[in-house]
């Protein structure tokens, strides 16, 4: 059992007249952490699945009066992949309003509509949580710094989906899952989808540009749509998590780059499935690009987990200086490099330290990353 950073303080917060919402890619484990919850609590519950039709005709429209009929005696409810339930937010309203003995946790591995049906319904009354697949930082918890070290070129390349860690072997067949259909459910019903062709072969652009700027009108001319539909992918894509955005650093420089994206993947095992490329690192060309998706997402992870609040960015300039990824945390910069292949030397732009008031570098290498990972500086061990 991997323990998840997050189930302290939802544990913490489970109170009555508040809801838990967990957000999140399908099978990251949103599941199995709130039977965690569950269970840790030693609540009386009650989980809906919502991929069930007749569960989700059961929670469309009910009265109150229907609600507490439906959870009986039990203290603690229990939804799962609420964003295929219509009206969501209203039905959760009432359990919160109405029912008051009882506490409630809700999932979904979609913000297309989850967001918006509870934002407003739950003003005041929830706390939101976003759960990625397994982190290192979780990883370490669970079996120590040594045997880590020893997966780090598997994780690179198989990434961190509980699933493909926990079944050493079937990486392969577990990912083409994944990424052919599971992990775009929601998307490929959503009424904008009208083309997937359109959406694969966006997909198989974004993860071969992996570590590049994006341009979306390079983009619209490889895939032959116009740009706006570009966009609009994009925004869904990052509303499923499969993807997010990391954009440029520009505020003093007349030569920054001003409006520049790089796009990255939650897991490199999606990415890697995606190009249906699981190649050793020792064989790949591409590894520089994998080792800068792997630390950037699982910073996101160790940010998210420990609710660190800060803005991420890279920098470039027009004339190719480059730094690959700056925290700006309460006004100080953090600038880092990352690099596969220890012992080369790094210089940082000087042009960047002259104008920004940066407080530490740091190039992340394989012997250091548990350091950029967690909370210690945990030794690593040659093996």
């Amino acid at each position: 059992m991997i323990t998840r950073t997050i189930l302290k303080s939802l544990l913490n917060r489970l109170q009555n007249g508040k809801a838990l919402i967990i957000l999140g890619p399908r099978q990251s484990g949103k599941t199995t952490l709130i039977k965690s919850v569950a269970q840790k609590s030693a609540e009386k519950f009650i989980l809906f699945d919502c991929d069930e039709p007749d569960i989700r005709r059961l929670l469309e429209a009910p009265t109150s009066t229907q609600l507490k009929n439906i959870i009986g005696e039990n203290n603690l409810v229990l939804i799962d992949e609420a964003q295929r339930v219509k009206n969501i937010g209203l039905t959760l309203k009432l359990i919160v309003d109405k029912i008051k003995s009882v506490k409630l946790i809700v999932t979904g591995s979609s913000a297309l509509e989850l967001a918006d049906e509870i934002n407003e319904p739950l003003t005041g009354r929830k706390y939101e949580y976003f759960l990625l697949p397994i982190s290192i930082e979780e990883m370490l918890g669970t079996h120590g710094a040594l045997e880590e070290n020893r997966l780090i070129s598997t994780r690179v390349v198989f990434g961190m989906y509980p699933d493909v860690i926990n079944n050493p072997g079937k990486e392969k067949e577990l990912l083409k899952n994944l990424s052919s259909s599971y992990l775009y459910k929601d998307l490929f019903s959503y009424q904008d989808i009208r083309k997937p062709e359109i959406l694969e072969r966006l997909l198989e652009a974004l993860a071969l540009q992996l570590g590049s700027e994006v341009s979306f009108n390079e983009l619209s001319q490889i895939i032959g749509v116009n740009k706006e539909t570009i966009k609009r992918y994009i925004n869904l894509l990052e509303k499923t998590y499969v993807i997010f955005q990391l954009r440029s650093l520009n505020r003093n420089l007349r030569n920054e780059l001003k409006k520049s994206r790089k796009i990255y993947f939650y897991d490199n095992g999606i990415r890697n499935s995606i190009i249906s490329n699981f190649q050793p690192v020792k064989l790949r060309q591409d590894i520089g690009a994998l080792w800068e998706n792997f630390l950037i997402s699982e910073r996101q992870k160790y940010l998210n987990n420990n609710q660190v609040y800060t803005k991420t960015f890279f920098w470039r300039t027009k004339q190719q200086q480059e730094i690959d990824y700056i925290e700006d945390l309460d006004g100080k910069i953090n600038a880092y490099e990352f690099k596969w292949m220890s012992g080369k030397r790094v210089k940082f732009s000087k042009t960047f330290i002259n104008a920004y008031p940066v407080q530490q570098t740091k190039v992340i290498t394989p012997d250091n990353y548990f350091e950029f990972l967690t909370d210690s500086n945990i030794p690593l061990v040659e093996v």
